[in-house]
């Protein structure tokens, strides 16, 4: 996959989730896409931090965007490179201290296949 491709689902998913377009965003998914994420593993212990399935991450982020109406993410940088993004970006919430936050997402065919989230 190229570079510009790999940057682009990067930049779709970033601007889907910052207008929580949910079926937009479910939409860069693979059916059995399976998702890492500590605040997950905080908010749900039993979890393990890990969602599987556009089902389930319907349901992850529905339950977020419901309960955080001003989460948004901050791009700070991009880097593609084979079948994989890097993405920086900055958490806010209101009320909240902001976050800084990694993410790589493996795509597979133009979807993601897996992503994990680290934070600073």
């Amino acid at each position: 996959m190229t570079h510009e491709k790999l940057q682009s689902i990067a930049f779709k998913w970033f601007e889907t989730f910052n207008n929580k377009e949910l079926e937009k965003l479910l939409s860069l998914y693979d059916e059995d896409a399976v998702h890492f994420s500590p605040k997950l593993k905080m908010y749900k212990p039993e979890s393990n931090g890990f969602v599987i399935g556009k089902e389930a991450l319907r349901e992850w982020w529905k339950d977020a965007f419901e309960r955080l109406p001003s989460l948004n993410y901050k791009v700070k940088s991009v880097t593609a490179n084979g079948d994989r993004v890097f993405m920086e970006y900055i958490r806010t919430v209101t009320g909240e201290e902001d976050l800084l936050v990694a993410e790589v997402l493996d795509i597979r065919e133009d979807k993601i296949i897996a992503s994990r989230v680290y934070h600073g």
